[in-house]
């Protein structure tokens, strides 16, 4: 290739870069006039993250550890950096230069590498990335604030890139971009999305391996793998800081096993079966990837005051109904609240039907294949018993919630192959009797759907919700209208896209339309097709300006008199949604929090006893009880040292004064046989006095007596993150209670300075046994994970980009 053609076609890779850019932030044009995308989980996320992003900046170090969610848990899923895994600082720069376009870009840019890398025309590559990029998935979670999802289903299709090259054309080059894409997938945090691509991943390594036996190409298929396999190697050591520290972690986390042996049939070695379910897909529902509205839309979709339900409200008499009208729910779903379908284009399905007849061999079968157990696993509870063996038996499996979330491989295998149909079509590689025999198959398959409910739009069933009951018998009626008008609409609107697309193949084939008023065009009709349907969820009410954003972490009144009391360190919990906000984390120590992977003895607590004792609280209050008498059986809330309850946002909190403070002397011990018993005893305790010890630790206080000291003390002294000290003074031996979450990975304790032991004590405390005398105590948070896990991804980082350099020297000299 001469030099004027590479820079001709740099230049014209460049110029698509540039089109991606803008029209990302065309989409979001909000962002041109300096305003701000309201995403509910950045929201929470500032809030959990507060402290150990205060630590960060007023130190230079990581704390890893924050005490301001669900009473202390591990950083690692919330705000730690891994500053020697070096791609970390590309990604960091491309994120503060773009964000939150920048997740847009992405999803364009890396599938049309993909495209590219498999040597499709790059105009259809284009057309492929709008297909992806912006098919309603994609732009819902941008937001609903779900950043590390985007960010990973974007380089995702780095990863797949690599593979497929590297089996397809070329077994370095391949294992080179996997081994960048695979670094930058895990990075982004979303493990559970990476899982489902290996997932997809593994039927095309399948289906590879099948065609090698039958061709006799086996040894290639084997090297290749072997060749791969160091990829991922290489980028497992970039991110092993980030891995491992994770790892020890979830075995402690709701994803991991639980001890307790009640309610078995659901648990698993994971999440509990129900909770992973509770997200399902409605196998009728499944519709919703060729008619948007096929269930309503989302559960914020209202009919608008053009509705038969706008003028039920008005004929009843009801006051403001424009308002009332917001309240009324288009989506007819099963799921407990969705903001949006999984619409992957009706253009997008036409071609994914269009490929089954003129895209020939392993590429469909794969392809096929993927999307069928994508969309079979995402119905959940509506195929229990495949789920529950495939939680039982696939490894992994039951370490992610929300089967409806498979539906992501469905959301790349469909334009893959969809723009694989289309490559083979125009580049003229499959017999024009065959494309209009395959165009025909398609439309009627598709179209015909699609004008079926456009038509006859009540054999989709009584569109009724669960949540119906809520609305008055002379509006049901209306709503339901409303919901077959919604469809039908929708799937006119579809059968109107895909017959525009059928009609422009068919005027290519019979030479009416040059090829590339047909790929453009087909680019044009996919992008406005997923554009408008996107508007609908997120759009300009989904911005607000700096001002308004900032308003979510103004102190409330109840924060301000909190925040007076300037004791070293106490617990508060908001009542208004303890276990599902962490806007409180913001301000305070909060006993409560949001997070998908909280400890899982944290959650059994919340279970067996928070959860109970703040429900008796509220009853006790409200019957106008005595506070004191109240908040004095509030035991495992005192221990936790549960100093302030926010009852009311803009009023005074409750202080709790029989809270039991930052540590304590037991004088008798309860030794229990396992999980169970411990988490029962606690029902037992009603006062400091009693420990309940689990016989693992009985060792450390079997056979010894603690005797009463009145002038014994222990008082907290210093306060970090990962950093605690104690003053002690005793005159004998005394069993000391510490109101810190107990986790042995990385917490350390030390008596004057001399690592000293200390065990687990009240199913989640710290307890130990000073000796006598005048001492210090202090407990450091330095998890070997971390801090050795991040020479290895140092390592990793300097032989991933060694591999990169080899790779450009070797083929700057293979073309000279």
């Amino acid at each position: 290739m001469e030099k004027s053609q590479v820079w001709r076609n740099i230049g014209v890779q460049a110029g698509i870069v540039v089109l991606f850019i803008v029209l990302s932030y065309l989409y979001l044009f909000p962002l041109m006039e300096g305003k701000v995308l309201n995403q509910h989980d950045i929201q929470s996320h500032i809030g959990m993250s507060k402290e150990l992003a205060d630590y960060r900046k007023a130190t230079g170090d990581e704390a890893i550890w924050t005490n301001s969610m669900f009473g202390g848990m591990p950083g690692y899923l919330i705000s730690v950096t891994y500053n020697s895994n070096l791609l970390n600082y590309v990604q960091n720069f491309f994120r503060s230069l773009f964000h939150p376009a920048a997740m847009i870009i992405l999803y364009l840019i890396c599938f049309y590498v993909l495209l590219i890398s498999l040597k499709i025309d790059r105009w259809l590559s284009v057309a492929g990335a709008f297909a992806y990029g912006f098919s309603s998935y994609m732009i819902i979670i941008i937001g609903a604030g779900h950043n590390t999802k985007a960010y990973a289903l974007g380089f995702l299709m780095l990863v797949v890139a690599g593979v497929l090259v590297a089996y397809r054309y070329d077994r370095w080059k391949g294992a080179l971009i996997l081994a960048i894409g695979l670094a930058l997938e895990i990075m982004a945090g979303h493990p559970q999305i990476t899982y489902y691509g290996f997932l997809a991943l593994a039927i095309f390594g399948i289906t590879e391996l099948v065609y090698a036996f039958r061709e006799k190409l086996l040894p290639d298929f084997l090297k290749t793998t072997g060749v791969l396999a160091v990829a991922v190697v290489i980028a497992l050591m970039v991110n092993f800081s980030y891995l491992y520290s994770n790892y020890k972690y979830s075995k402690e986390t709701i994803r991991g096993k639980s001890e307790l042996s009640s309610n078995s049939a659901n648990r698993t070695s994971g999440l509990d079966k129900d909770y992973v379910v509770q997200w399902s897909q409605g196998i009728g529902e499944t519709l919703t990837l060729l008619i948007p509205n096929y269930m309503g839309g989302s559960h914020s979709t209202n009919p608008g005051i053009n509705s038969e339900s706008y003028k039920a409200l008005q004929k009843n008499g009801v006051d403001n109904p424009r308002q009332i009208i917001n309240q009324v729910i288009m989506y007819h779903g099963d799921k407990p609240a969705t903001s949006g379908p999984y619409y992957a284009g009706a253009i997008l399905i036409f071609l994914f039907v269009l490929g089954l007849f003129v895209v020939k061999g392993r590429d469909k079968w794969w392809l096929l294949i993927a999307t069928v157990v994508s969309i079979v696993l995402s119905w959940g509870k509506y195929v229990m018993p495949l789920t529950s063996f495939l939680l039982d038996y696939l490894p992994m499996y039951n370490k992610f919630r929300a089967t409806e979330m498979t539906l992501v491989i469905a959301c790349f295998t469909i334009p893959l192959l969809g723009i694989l149909a289309l490559h083979q079509v125009v580049s003229g590689k499959t017999d024009k009797q065959e494309v209009i025999k395959g165009l025909k198959w398609a439309f009627g398959i598709t179209g015909g759907i699609s004008l079926l409910f456009a038509l006859l739009p009540g054999i989709a069933g009584s569109f009724d919700a669960p949540f119906d009951s809520a609305y008055p018998a002379w509006l049901l009626d209306a709503v339901r209208s409303d919901r077959q008008h919604l469809l039908r609409a929708d799937a006119f609107r579809s059968f109107v896209f895909i017959a525009l697309a059928a009609g422009a193949i068919w005027a290519w084939s019979s030479q009416k339309l040059k090829k590339e008023y047909l790929v453009g065009l087909l680019a044009l009709l996919i992008l406005a097709d997923l554009w408008f349907v996107d508007k609908r969820f997120l759009n300009n009410d989904s911005f607000s300006t700096k001002r308004e954003s900032q308003n979510t972490y103004n102190p409330t009144p109840a924060d301000q008199a909190i925040l007076k009391d300037k004791d070293l360190s106490y617990r508060v919990l908001p009542l208004q949604n303890p276990w599902q906000d962490s806007r409180a984390s913001y301000f305070h120590k909060n006993l409560g929090g949001y997070h998908a992977a909280k400890l899982r003895r944290i959650q059994e607590m919340i279970d067996h006893h928070f959860d109970p004792e703040i429900q008796r609280m509220i009853e006790g209050l409200n019957k106008q009880q005595a506070p004191d008498s109240v908040f004095g059986s509030l035991t495992t809330l005192n221990m936790m040292n549960t100093r302030y309850f926010i009852y009311d946002l803009n009023g005074q909190p409750l202080r709790n004064s029989a809270a039991w403070g930052n540590a304590w002397f037991a004088r008798q011990v309860q030794v229990v046989a396992n999980a169970d018993e411990e988490i029962k005893a606690l029902d037992k305790i009603t006062s400091q006095d009693l420990l309940v010890v689990d016989k693992r630790f009985a060792s450390t206080v079997e056979g010894k007596q603690f005797s009463p000291d009145p002038s014994a003390s222990v008082k907290l002294i210093e306060y970090k993150p990962n950093f605690l000290k104690y003053s002690f003074s005793a005159t004998s031996d005394q069993l000391t209670v510490f109101s810190e979450v107990y986790y042995p990975e990385g917490w350390k304790a030390y008596v004057d300075g001399k690592e000293t032991p200390y065990f687990r004590a009240n199913y989640i405390l710290r307890a130990m046994v000073v000796p006598g005398g005048n001492h210090t105590i202090e407990f450091k948070f330095h998890p070997a994970s971390y801090y050795t896990g991040e020479k290895v991804s140092l390592a990793g980082s300097l032989l991933l980009l060694l591999a990169v350099a080899g790779f450009i020297i070797y083929r700057y000299r293979k073309n000279l």
